[in-house]
C-alpha cells in the first residue's frame, strides 16, 4: 500500500528510525482501524521485492517494519530475506490471524477480538501489544499474556479515540500488574506517519 521512512511510534522499538512497509489487505476488520484504506489489497499496485528493498536502502536507518493491513496474509519469506541480506532488522506488526511466514528480528503480536490469532503464532511473539478500548479488554489481555513465551514484552495501548477515558485506567492497571508496560502512539502526538 505504502512505504515511508519515519520513527517507530509505539512498542518496544519506539523512537527508532524505521522504514515502514505497509502491505495492502486485511480481513480482521477492526472498527477503530486508522488505515481502513489498506483493507482491499487489490486497489494497491503490486511492487517487486527488489524495488521495495532498493527504496528502503536509500535511507540510513536499518530497521524495516512490515505492517498492514494484516501482513501475514502474504508470503513474506522473500521480502524479509532480501531485507536482511541488505542489512536490515526485520520487525512485523501482526494480529496473528494468519500463519507465520518470513524471517524476523522482532515479532509484535497485537491480537484482535474480530479474528483470533493462529495458536502457533504466540510462540514467535517478542512483544504482545493489546489495544485497550473497553474495561473488559484487561481480562482479554491477560488471556493472551498467558499464551506467549517467557520474556515476551507485554504492552497495553489505549485506542487513540478513547485515550482520555482509557489512559487513567491503564495507568492504574499497570501499577497493580507491573508485568505490563504502557505503549502510546507517540507518532500521533508528533504528527508524523
Amino acid at each position: 500500500m505504502e512505504a515511508f521512512y519515519t520513527l517507530q511510534g509505539e512498542g518496544a522499538c519506539q523512537g527508532q528510525a524505521a522504514y515502514f512497509i505497509r502491505l495492502g489487505g486485511c480481513d480482521v476488520g477492526c472498527h477503530w482501524c486508522d488505515v481502513k484504506e489498506s483493507w482491499d489489497a487489490e486497489v494497491h499496485p503490486k511492487r517487486s521485492v527488489e524495488e521495495v528493498v532498493a527504496e528502503a536502502s536509500q535511507y540510513p536507518g536499518r530497521l524495516a517494519v512490515i505492517t498492514g493491513g494484516e501482513p501475514l496474509m502474504h508470503p513474506l519469506e522473500k521480502l524479509t530475506t532480501a531485507l536482511q541480506d541488505a542489512g536490515f532488522k526485520t520487525n512485523i506488526e501482526t494480529s496473528g490471524a494468519h500463519p507465520m511466514s518470513g524471517r524476523w528480528s522482532w515479532v509484535c503480536l497485537s491480537p484482535k477480538k474480530f479474528k483470533a490469532p493462529q495458536p502457533q503464532v504466540y510462540a514467535f511473539a517478542d512483544e504482545l501489544k493489546i489495544i485497550i478500548y473497553n474495561k473488559s479488554d484487561f481480562a482479554w489481555a491477560e488471556e493472551h499474556a498467558a499464551r506467549v513465551k517467557e520474556g515476551c514484552r507485554l504492552y497495553l495501548q489505549p485506542e487513540w479515540s478513547r485515550m482520555q477515558e482509557m489512559l487513567p485506567q491503564i495507568i492504574e492497571y499497570i501499577k497493580q500488574n507491573p508485568k505490563w508496560q504502557i505503549s502510546l502512539q507517540v507518532h500521533k502526538f508528533m504528527n508524523i506517519p
